[in-house]
């Protein structure tokens, strides 16, 4: 008798879990994104939120929830109901890195969180204010090392993609450019513009405007290869920094506990959403690549980065501020 009802509590958990996956959504849904407005995560999530509120008929909400290095959010997001209303948009930082940078964290990205799909794979670029008297890495670095600590870049924050960019070239090409971590790449981006730092590595998506627009002046890019959208820059690879290489990626994961079932449905729509022409082109532009893989090949991509960017920051000895 008991095994029987075992039996049947198993079966009701499973029927409720199909249901919930079909009758999903029923409320809106929210994209948490662990930094301010303005950055690569955030001008991602406000393209494809849209397109989701349409196919679902139920408003699909981005909500910033900034702050240390997107542990904040991140914190949030693997504490929410698993229930299928709450995703979040996560990064190289703060799924991967952050576990290496910070000696105590309340969650474990990788284990509370669970993966939904790869989004995007984002290029990275060095720029700098048209003010420093350098117009390619070669340059950057003769003055680097004419004027050691001088130099400063900025980032969004410690253990993000742009501050492991930064130190990396630091590593490689054996100079010494200061560090400066802001709260988010919005408030970078803006000191940078304002010249009161000379550079920064960060993404295409909030960068190609300003070089665009001449505000910006880009030096190299951070990934193994050149790019359509900036076909004559080359690599900082290509200019005398070999080994030399980060492309950043945003991914969306849920909370760890999350049916199956609700994690394939989310999975179909973010991906059929991603598949959408106008979208696509839309993210292309940017200068970032759709990707949209499946929740086991994003979660090993995931613990793959992790393993990667581990011994990275350990050998360079890259730390939190």
């Amino acid at each position: 008798m008991y095994k029987l009802k075992g039996m049947a509590g198993v079966l009701m958990a499973v029927l409720s879990c199909a249901a919930a996956a079909q009758n999903f959504p029923a409320k809106p849904v929210r994209i948490v994104v662990p930094f301010p407005p303005g950055g690569g995560v955030d001008i991602v999530a406000r393209v494809i939120g849209p397109k989701l509120s349409a196919q679902y008929g139920q408003q699909v909400i981005v909500e910033n929830r900034a702050g240390a290095a997107g542990i904040i959010g991140t914190e949030f997001a693997a504490r929410s109901a698993p229930d299928g209303y709450t995703w979040a948009l996560a990064t190289l930082g703060n799924l991967a890195a952050n576990k290496h940078l910070y000696a105590k964290m309340a969650v474990d990205p990788l284990k509370d969180l669970a993966p939904v799909t790869q989004v995007v794979d984002v290029h990275f670029v060095m720029v700098a204010h048209p003010s420093l008297p350098v117009r390619n890495v070669k340059q950057l670095i003769a003055l680097a090392k004419s004027r050691p600590g001088d130099i400063v870049y900025s980032s969004s924050g410690a253990g993000g993609a742009p501050h492991l960019g930064g130190e990396l070239f630091n590593r490689l090409a054996g100079v010494n450019i200061r560090h400066v971590p802001y709260k988010g790449s919005g408030p970078s981006f803006a000191d940078l513009l304002g010249g009161h730092v000379q550079l920064t590595y960060d993404s295409m998506l909030q960068s190609l405007p300003y070089i665009r627009d001449k505000k910006l002046v880009p030096l190299g890019l951070l990934g193994p290869q050149r790019i359509n959208a900036l076909p004559d820059l080359p690599t900082i690879a290509e200019q005398g920094v070999p080994g030399y290489a980060l492309t950043n990626w945003f991914g969306m994961v849920v909370p760890a506990a999350t049916p199956k079932d609700l994690i394939t449905r989310i999975h179909g729509d973010v991906t059929r959403t991603l598949q959408d022409k106008e979208i696509r082109d839309k993210i292309v532009g940017m200068g970032a690549d759709v990707v949209g893989n499946t929740p086991e090949q994003f979660g090993k991509f995931g613990r793959d980065e992790s393993d990667t960017w581990g011994r990275v920051i350990r050998e360079a000895n890259i730390r939190a501020e």
